[in-house]
């Protein structure tokens, strides 16, 4: 299966996960009145807008470039990033406020073994989501798939959490565990929010890759024999793609031909190493300084 093909069947599982666990977690709301199951609630509520929003993305970004994009649509993913973000924090603090409610004014939770009965079988069918959605992460990169692992890795501890605090309310009368729980969730999903919104933020600021990434294409291309230094390395990502620009300093005395011969040499040994790069080289002569570009 193609990575783009991956990709969409993540982005429908997501959504298809998140739709049965709202119709499962309301149930169970209903049944218990908890603000801990509330909080679950909310959050797959907020995941299904999620998802909804990254098969959009996904669907726009795998699109090739064409005639006015011709870096392609790959900008698309951290911008439905955004996107994700926003409507974590927002449920995130509307769940801070629901929980203050009833840490001041504890009710104690009914119908638990319905409860958890609903919690661990979220579990269990998220557990198998974020299983699969590592794999497609793992061998695409992609930010909106990565951003969704996140909502719904954050889910397995969400749901595995609501089990342990409606126990200790049923059995041991701790009222307080619920609303605590609740405000602990909403906390990990404010974290989870920024985490997603510093990434999509770094990737429409075409953020350099790291260091490491930039030291390993220096070193390509320094390993050529006729290459006499190297400069000008510039970087950034969009979705899936991938950009490098560099200039190779050449030997002055030699033909254009030949220069383009190494220069090809050393785009394909970079591309083994990035192999969904787009690669640009520009030669140059060595002795012959070539000041950068001015910057407006």
């Amino acid at each position: 299966m193609t990575d783009a093909r991956l990709m969409r069947l993540a982005t429908y599982c997501a959504v298809a996960v998140a739709l049965v666990l709202i119709v499962a977690k309301l149930g169970a709301w209903v049944a218990t009145d908890s603000v801990a199951l509330l909080s679950t609630l909310i959050d797959s509520t907020m995941d299904a807008v999620a998802s909804l929003i990254n098969v959009a993305a996904v669907h726009h970004a795998l699109q090739p470039a064409d005639r006015e994009h011709r870096f392609g649509h790959g900008k698309a993913e951290p911008l439905a990033g955004l996107g994700q973000s926003a409507f974590i924090a927002g449920s995130a603090l509307f769940l801070v406020g629901e929980a203050g409610k009833r840490l001041f004014r504890p009710e104690q939770v009914t119908n638990v073994e319905t409860g958890i009965a609903v919690m661990v079988f979220s579990v269990l069918l998220t557990a198998v989501l974020v299983t699969f959605q590592t794999r497609v992460v793992r061998r695409t990169g992609s930010l909106a798939i990565g951003a969704d692992h996140l909502h719904y890795l954050g889910d397995l501890l969400m749901n595995a959490s609501v089990v342990v605090s409606l126990l200790l309310g049923n059995y041991l009368g701790w009222t307080f565990a619920d609303p605590l729980f609740a405000i602990a969730i909403a906390g990990l999903l404010l974290h989870g929010a920024w985490t997603i919104a510093l990434r999509s933020y770094n990737l429409l600021m075409d953020k350099e890759f790291p260091d490491e990434e930039r030291r390993r294409i220096l070193d390509i291309c320094r390993t050529h024999p006729e290459v006499l230094s190297v400069h000008d390395l510039r970087t950034r990502s969009a979705g899936l793609q991938s950009f490098i620009q560099l200039h190779l300093e050449l030997a002055a005395d030699i033909s254009l031909a030949a220069a383009h011969v190494i220069s090809d040499e050393v785009e394909a040994k970079i591309r083994d190493a990035f192999p969904v790069a787009d690669i640009i080289i520009h030669q140059d002569p060595a002795g012959i300084y070539e000041p950068p570009p001015p910057v407006d």
